[in-house]
């Protein structure tokens, strides 16, 4: 039996209760002088009686249980910061309003009476509100304030830093691997927070009876236990969730949104329509394009043919960071290094492509 029902059954009765008797004060009144087909007493009570049932057994959860499951949900998703920022606030604005309500009480009636009260619920409010809008820089002045900020740079070294900011993983980005080196640069200031239910996808990934999502899988789990390992990169994981979503990329939205914070990953969907709520997404593949090499036409540099172009005398070579080089003419230095001239830079979604053709005096000693 559900603590709802049994709400249901107690709001039932007491509605009951009370439709009975004011049905049955209804009735006295309508049975003073009652004209002819005038229900009695106790059929009023009794009407009223059942109402009062019908009511409470249909709208007593809306009141008691629902309304706490509510605020529960609410204090479940948010942060401890955000939480200790709003009893901060909330103590704060009662203060005030104390202060105020002395002199307020001093005015005639009926101000005297009622501006009390509202100016313990009018500064209350403001004080969650404010103290909840400006968490991250009160939470910086306290720190600075608490036994000085140099001080504690150098002791603490780049770890306290970084865990001043929490980043959102993904599934995918942990899948991918990348995460792991590009946290061990430092490039990555925050600490790295993986919800429960992206760890839940990551295990069910990993038992999936497909033998490639199987090994991508398992390759997520290395990679978390290599990242757990580092005594430099913080990595949280976190039973927090979000009821009333199904799908991992909704509830990682809705989290990042309420935690202010922004979601590391390479799914181009889950950037994009995070994008659009106004969510901060960290992008490993546009990180892994920003930082290659940037090149212009008629640049010299040095490369190494190892396959066949699809075109007829085209090589293919890769640069250190997995650029593409399409060679013109270089089928015939296939397996070699030689010195080209980049002739164009082509930028497309997948990536950056380079063709270039091999240098004159290469051609002039052949």
């Amino acid at each position: 039996m559900s603590v709802e029902f049994i709400f249901r059954l107690v709001g039932m009765i007491g509605f009951a209760i009370g439709g009975a008797y004011w049905g049955r004060y209804i009735g006295e009144i309508s049975n003073i002088n009652p004209p002819a087909g005038t229900m009695s007493v106790d059929q009023f009570a009794f009407l009223f009686g059942l109402v009062g049932a019908l009511i409470g057994l249909i709208l007593t959860p809306y009141f008691t249980t629902r309304p706490v499951r509510a605020i529960r949900s609410s204090l479940g998703r948010a942060s401890a910061q955000t939480l200790f920022a709003a009893l901060t606030g909330l103590v704060i604005g009662l203060i005030v309003a104390a202060l105020l309500t002395f002199p307020l009480s001093l005015l005639p009636d009926p101000f005297g009476k009622i501006l009390p009260f509202v100016g313990v619920v009018l500064f209350g409010y403001l004080g969650i509100s404010v103290f909840v809008m400006r968490e991250n820089d009160i939470f910086m002045m306290f720190s600075a304030l608490r036994g000085g900020q140099s001080q504690k740079k150098e002791t603490s070294g780049p770890l306290n830093w970084a865990e001043s900011r929490t980043i959102l993983l993904d599934t995918s980005v942990i899948i991918d691997g990348r995460i792991a080196d590009i946290s061990r640069t430092g490039f990555l200031p925050g600490s790295l927070l993986i919800p429960r239910f992206v760890l839940n996808e990551l295990q069910y990934i990993a038992d999936s009876p497909d033998n490639m999502r199987r090994q991508r899988g398992r390759r997520g789990m290395e990679v978390l236990a290599s990242l757990q390992k580092e005594p430099n990169i913080p990595v949280r994981i976190s039973d927090i969730d979000v009821e009333g979503m199904r799908e991992v990329d909704d509830k990682l939205i809705v989290l990042a949104r309420q935690m202010r914070c922004p979601i590391l990953t390479n799914d181009y969907n889950l950037n994009r329509i995070a994008e659009l709520q106004g969510v901060t997404v960290l992008n490993v593949n546009e990180l892994a394009n920003a930082v290659k090499s940037v090149l212009i036409p008629g640049e010299i540099m040095t490369v190494q043919v190892i396959q066949e172009g699809r075109e007829a005398g085209q090589g293919v070579a890769y640069m250190d960071d997995g650029t593409m080089v399409v060679v013109e003419n270089g089928r015939e230095y296939k397996d070699k290094e030689i010195q080209v001239v980049v002739t164009k830079v082509l930028q497309t979604a997948a990536g950056r492509m380079i063709f270039a053709k091999p240098d004159e005096g290469i051609t002039q000693e052949k």
